[in-house]
């Protein structure tokens, strides 16, 4: 309990490193962070194959990046909350050497380790056996215990296999075996998770701390309130947008929150918020920052590697959900502020509805054109130009950028922070637009380059990154010869420079826990991978759900939660998503439901991040009641109620894949999007027991039904209409002929799984080109055949639709279900909407009375 008397400083200090040397260390911490977030650079240039010097492979760059970590670790974080703040023990400079060589050993000795693969030498064994603990001891310095206590178990239980009880038993590895897998190969410490922070994390989080350092923080804080102050609860209303912009950029949540939270939490107490409700507000906008692309903490990076899709498709999935739920949280936010009555800040008269919606659609067109503009202007710019593309692109930008400038200097610069300024004065919407538009230049390089050019995210980060240099660099050397005020206000270059450096160590610096933990965390997927204890840990979820799949998600929303409580959200999501995945997707198959694997990852995703809000732990509500100095426990009660919206959507996208906009076209995904955010809008209502009026109880249970119906019109229809028609398992080649090339059998087969043992499951059969069923058959790779009345799996062809399926030899067809002619499931849409317009009607009449 004692963290809640932490100040905003000290909250910060623990982010980052809570250690504050002085003297030379002080400098030594500084240039160790200056140097790796300038190797990064590095590594993530076209600069090494143009120049053919200093190339490294996957496995090198990883032991570098870790050693890195480990070396700044020990140095910014100490030992015990005894241990000194102002200096480095001679014990932690001897111990951040040791541990930064023990993963550079990989790194120097790579040649001879790529020559004798699985035969352990003397030193690489004490090299292993001096690095995992002293990665372990950085994991707990940095991250507190339970990560570290996790590693442990994980590593014991590979040790002790022969000797754990009934279904957990194991053969067990040498401790030979162990250290070889889990330090000198790439499944342990130094895979998939350490090499997705390398290449895609460390450029965004870097990305991130540069844009902030620019100036952009301040400035969207300053927009949003200049956008949204005058309305009902406006400073809320602004906390929340900012912490939407600023999720866009940041991948932390308790940075969110210290970061626009030291501003916006004292403005919402001032208009009426009490403690607890301005700092639980400011919670659940940060950690929902989270959850936004393009950042979206370091687990949208993950999900490229272990999904295997392209980062493009990740964005879009994640892109609706997290839409509607910020949507929905400024609604929340409203409706408390017409529970309190709340009044506008100012004399501000607001504009009339028609006026509203007639600016919002002319900026909406402004925006839409120049994106088109933009997009079809550079479309037609590069086939022109030819081998001249890239400089002459540049120059453009050069131009733009020099206007937008321009346009910033002839407006008044953005007023410093001052929470304790009265608030009886909005700053001029208009002006502190204006003023930071050459912010969004960086924004626009990076997203152009991952949505249109389809660069790599490390690449793409890099290249957005090479715009923020240019703008720290420039930006106040050439406002102050725009302004001509003899730099009174943005200084030369010298504190461009400054910037420059202050920005690269704070990226450094941000990364440490993120190193440490994608590394303690390739541990546990180490165990997992070397154990099989997946295996084992589905049978108990299976076991402990009786088969159900809604009580299998309720038990692995739990589990991620727990988990999370005591790991940050980028080691919950690789823990989770490595042991629970697979298992959601093979029970959802057994109960005939198709899960497709991205929905699976964003629902343990999900609710990792919501351990950040969930007392006891929950580290956002820590601070952000550090700031509000009100109740942690309460904010963060309050903060879990706030983000109910965020609870209920993983269960929803699991069983209604639209939301994720899979498989749906481009009107269809507008029509989804504008129904889901009315229909999350209704869902804040009922949780919140205020609509138009007080609820009654009977109204917030009709309001949620109706949330619900919206959501998952499916569900009723099904009742209705059974989607599917049974097929007789040897009429498949007939079925195949006629139904629609453009739709999906259901199969149900029998078979047996890795280790034999005799398994049911679903799948999805899409129907291929071909003008008979056999040719249709023949082109999934698919051979039959027919043994005393039972249809079963002759051949599967290699590489083929079938065998991606799951399809293998002597697998049994139970079941053919074909889909009928029916009304499309929508059609629900309309009772929900009746049944919506009578409760409209209900309070209404009582708000008249």
């Amino acid at each position: 309990m004692q963290d809640k008397h932490l100040s905003t400083e000290e909250l910060i200090a623990q982010d980052v490193g809570a250690r504050l040397p002085q003297g030379v260390m002080a400098h030594v911490i500084a240039g160790l962070a200056l140097a790796w977030s300038l190797f990064q650079l590095w590594i993530a240039s076209p600069l090494p194959f143009m120049l053919r010097f200093g190339v490294l492979n996957d496995t090198e760059t990883r032991a570098i990046h870790l050693a890195f970590a480990l070396l700044l670790a020990f140095l910014a974080y100490p030992a015990f909350k005894r241990s000194p703040r102002n200096r480095v023990p001679l014990i932690d400079i001897a111990l951040s050497l040791v541990a930064a060589a023990s993963a550079a050993y990989l790194f120097i000795f790579y040649q001879d380790l790529a020559m004798r693969p699985g035969s352990l030498t003397t030193a690489d064994l004490v090299t292993a056996c001096i690095g995992i603990p002293l990665l372990l001891e950085a994991t707990r310095r940095v991250l507190g215990p339970p990560l570290t206590v996790i590693a442990l178990i994980f590593i014991v239980y590979s040790l002790a296999g022969p000797w754990m009880p009934g279904l957990l038993a194991h053969r067990g590895v040498s401790f030979t075996a162990m250290a070889n897998h889990q330090w000198i190969t790439t499944e342990g410490v130094f895979g998939i998770a350490l090499g997705v922070s390398t290449s895609f994390v460390f450029l965004f989080v870097l990305f991130g701390a540069l844009l902030d350092r620019a100036g952009a923080g301040h400035y969207f804080i300053q927009l949003a309130f200049s956008m949204l102050g005058h309305l009902r609860g406006g400073p809320a209303k602004a906390a929340v947008v900012a912490s939407g912009m600023t999720g866009l950029i940041s991948g932390s949540s308790i940075a969110n929150v210290v970061t626009t939270g030291t501003f916006t939490i004292p403005m919402m107490k001032k208009v009426g918020f009490s403690k607890e409700k301005a700092g639980a507000v400011e919670v659940a906008s940060s950690v929902n920052g989270q959850i936004m692309p393009p950042v979206m903490g370091a687990a949208a990076f993950l999900m490229v590697e272990y999904v295997g899709i392209p980062y493009v498709e990740i964005i879009k999935h994640a892109f609706l959900p997290a839409a509607i739920s910020y949507i929905a949280l400024l609604y929340i936010v409203h409706l408390e502020a017409l529970k309190q009555d709340m009044q506008p800040i100012g004399n501000h008269q607001p504009k009339p509805w028609l006026r509203r919606l007639t600016g919002f659609a002319f900026g909406a067109a402004l925006i839409s054109g120049l994106s088109l503009a933009v997009y079809f202007g550079l479309g037609w710019l590069k086939p022109a130009l030819g081998d001249y593309a890239l400089p002459g692109i540049g120059v453009l930008l050069a131009l733009v950028y020099l206007g937008l400038l321009k346009v910033a200097a002839s407006n008044p610069p953005l007023p410093p922070e001052d929470p304790d300024k009265p608030l009886d004065k909005l700053p001029q919407m208009r002006a502190v637009l204006l003023s930071g538009l050459h912010f969004l230049l960086p924004v626009v390089v990076l997203v152009w380059c991952l949505m249109i050019e389809r660069l790599s995210p490390g690449l793409s980060a890099f290249w957005g990154t090479v715009m923020l240099v240019i703008i720290l660099l420039t930006q106040r050397p050439l406002l102050t010869w725009m302004r001509g005020d003899g730099g009174a206000v943005h200084g030369g270059f010298g504190e461009g420079l400054v910037d420059l450096r202050e920005g690269l160590i704070a990226g450094a610096r941000n990364m440490i826990g993120i190193g440490i933990a994608t590394a303690a965390a390739g541990v546990i997927v180490g165990a997992v991978s070397q154990t099989g204890v997946g295996l084992v840990l589905a049978d108990l979820v299976e076991i402990l759900s009786m088969g159900n799949l809604l009580l299998m998600l309720v038990l692995v929303a739990i589990f991620s939660l727990v988990l999370g409580m005591g790991l940050p959200t980028t080691a919950n999501y690789i823990v989770v998503s490595s042991l629970l995945a697979p298992v959601v997707v093979a029970l959802g198959q057994q109960n005939g439901l198709i899960v497709p694997l991205i929905a699976v990852h964003l629902f343990v995703f999900y609710f990792g991040i919501m351990a950040d809000v969930t007392p006891p732990v929950g580290l956002a509500s820590f601070a952000a009641a550090a700031v509000s100095k009100g109740d942690p426990i309460k904010t963060g009660i309050q903060a879990f109620y706030y983000s109910l919206r965020t609870v209920a959507l993983p269960f929803l996208f699991i069983f209604n894949t639209d939301l994720l906009l899979i498989n749906v076209d481009f009107w269809h995904g507008v029509l989804i999007f504008i129904v889901a955010t009315i229909a999350m809008l209704i869902f804040a209502a009922g949780t919140q027991g205020y609509f138009l009026t007080r609820s009654r109880w009977y109204e917030s249970v009709l309001l949620l039904l109706v949330a619900f119906t919206l959501f998952r019109p499916g569900f009723w229809m099904d009742i209705v209409h059974d989607p599917y028609r049974n097929i007789p398992p040897a009429e498949l080649v007939q079925a195949l002929e006629v139904v629609d090339d453009d739709s999906q059998l259901r199969l149900r087969i029998r078979g047996e799984d890795a280790v034999g043992d005799p398994r049911e499951f679903t799948l999805l059969l899409a129907i291929p080109d071909g003008e008979s069923g056999e040719q249709k058959l023949e082109k999934l790779g698919l051979s039959l055949y027919q043994e005393e009345g039972k249809v079963l799996v002759d051949s599967v062809a290699f590489g083929s639709t079938a065998a991606d399926l799951g399809l293998e030899f002597d697998q049994e067809i139970l079941r053919v279900r074909a889909p009928t002619d029916r009304w499309a499931k929508e059609w629900m849409w309309i009772p929900g909407l009746l049944l919506f317009g009578i409760i409209v009607w209900m309070q209404r009449r009582r708000l008249k009375r």
